[in-house]
């Protein structure tokens, strides 16, 4: 998925409904309480009576935390993948009138499994010599990085890596207290039926971590396939100004994100297109006004077991 600066923060805010983890001590469906989430139905079988089940407010609360720790898999077997990004950024004028345009394709790499991204054209016309030159050095040094790094340089990482799960496992547990959440009309996506859950902020929701804070000025629906408890389609936007940052960035109301994913290989969930419009203001000096659609495709499913040594055998990978 695409990665910067103000945008980031967008995509990672807007998806917490769909894309935060959850605790794997208590996955639901594995209690034989009332709440549980009613069972999927048997191959073969209509998903019609399923689909036609109306969901308790706590069954819609669990449904969504599953939904997160099945996207915590997509992501780990995410780095088997390699695929195709593209961006095309519109600026926009004071009357909402594209302004300018840039577009960028990139290949999509996952090295000791870290993701980097290489630029191979940009407005749909080949890099120069020298910027190809900068985006192979650019992935050289994360492979040198890696390929050198000590055993405890390895372990900090890898305990930040955790430390940065566990967060998300207590963020996503105010997500359940900070919304009140509505089951609409049921719809099918490319051929699959899908749960559609509405969540609006909750009056009176207190945040207990700071980052929570933001939950109360975000709303969105997700749709969920029933057969996988994954989710297929998020749509979110700000109702309220949210302020972020030492630079005093402000993301403006009416901020609005819609991301699908698509079911790869017959074993996993993956980007497949996200469109973004962002209306943020930097240090209180520069208006940005932008849409924003990428889109990811070609996934290309790798295996090496040897340890990359430089660029031609990340090559060889792909």
């Amino acid at each position: 998925m695409w990665r910067g600066g103000v945008f980031f923060f967008v995509l990672v805010v807007a998806g917490t409904l769909a894309f935060g983890q959850g605790d794997p001590a208590n996955t639901p469906g594995t209690s034989p309480t009332t709440g549980a989430i009613p069972p999927r139905p048997e191959a073969g079988r209509s998903l019609s009576s399923a689909v036609s089940t109306t969901l308790s407010n706590e069954q819609i609360k669990q449904l969504i935390q599953k939904v997160a720790e099945n996207d915590i898999e997509n992501d780990k077997k995410l780095r088997d993948y390699t695929y195709s990004e593209r961006e095309e950024e519109h600026r926009l004028n004071g009357k909402g009138e594209i302004a300018s345009t840039e577009t960028r394709n990139y290949d999509v790499l996952e090295i000791f499994g870290e993701q980097a991204r290489r630029m191979v054209s940009k407005n749909d016309k080949p890099l120069s010599a020298k910027d190809a030159a900068k985006e192979e050095e650019k992935i050289q040094k994360i492979i040198d990085k890696r390929k050198n790094e000590s055993n405890s340089d390895r372990e900090k990482r890898l305990k930040k890596e955790e430390k940065d799960r566990e967060e998300g496992r207590q963020f996503v547990k105010e997500i359940a207290d900070a919304y009140n959440f509505t089951q609409l009309d049921n719809e099918t996506i490319d051929g699959r039926d899908t749960y559609v859950i509405a969540a609006e902020p909750r009056p009176g929701f207190e945040a207990h971590r700071k980052e929570a804070k933001v939950l109360t000025k975000i709303r969105g629906k997700i749709w969920i396939d029933v057969a996988e408890s994954q989710w297929v389609k998020l749509d979110a936007e700000t109702i309220d100004t949210i302020s972020f940052g030492l630079i005093l960035a402000r993301l403006h109301k009416g901020t609005h994100i819609v991301t699908e994913q698509t079911r790869v290989n017959h074993e996993v969930w993956l980007p497949r297109h996200t469109a973004v419009h962002v209306d943020v203001r930097v240090a209180l000096l520069k208006n940005f006004n932008v849409n924003l659609d990428v889109s990811d495709k070609d996934y290309k499913k790798f295996h090496t077991e040897s340890k990359i040594v430089g660029m031609e055998e990340v090559k060889e990978t792909r």
